[in-house]
């Protein structure tokens, strides 16, 4: 070793930079493993389909997985299927399959739209071309 540099052992700074770290350090579970390899729902439903949380707010929650936890909190206010996807940051068909095995185990109650003979609803289109003029 030249004088006057110090190695790993008496230098507090690498000598070469290290990779810039990502601002969030979580674990990353694969989607698959969420909802333990399967990718299509129990039962099928719209992503515009409302869900809300069936569990009182005084409810023990902390035996249910972190996933079926986090829905349940975003589901104490009536959502869509898709908005609790984009919360989550999750994949729209990971996230229907945990609605739809919570739905079966009666954690949350899934509210479907009526759709008469295929035909949307208009109310509903009209509610959607409102809410696109705003932005």
């Amino acid at each position: 070793m030249v004088s006057g540099q110090q190695g790993w052992a008496g230098d507090s700074t690498p000598p070469h930079p290290a990779a810039p770290r990502s601002q969030k350090q979580s674990s990353l579970v694969r989607p698959y493993a969420v909802t333990g390899g399967r990718t299509a729902p129990r039962m099928k439903f719209a992503m515009e389909a409302l869900v809300s949380s069936v569990t009182s707010e005084y409810q023990d929650i902390s035996l249910l997985s972190p996933e079926y936890q986090a829905i349940i909190q975003l589901t104490r206010n009536v959502r869509s299927v898709a908005e609790i996807s984009a919360l989550l940051r999750q994949p729209l068909g990971v996230v229907r399959v945990l609605i739809a095995d919570m739905a079966s185990e009666g954690l949350i109650r899934v509210h479907q739209p009526a759709l008469d003979a295929g035909k949307p609803d208009l109310n509903l289109l009209e509610r959607v071309l409102s809410g696109l003029r705003r932005l």
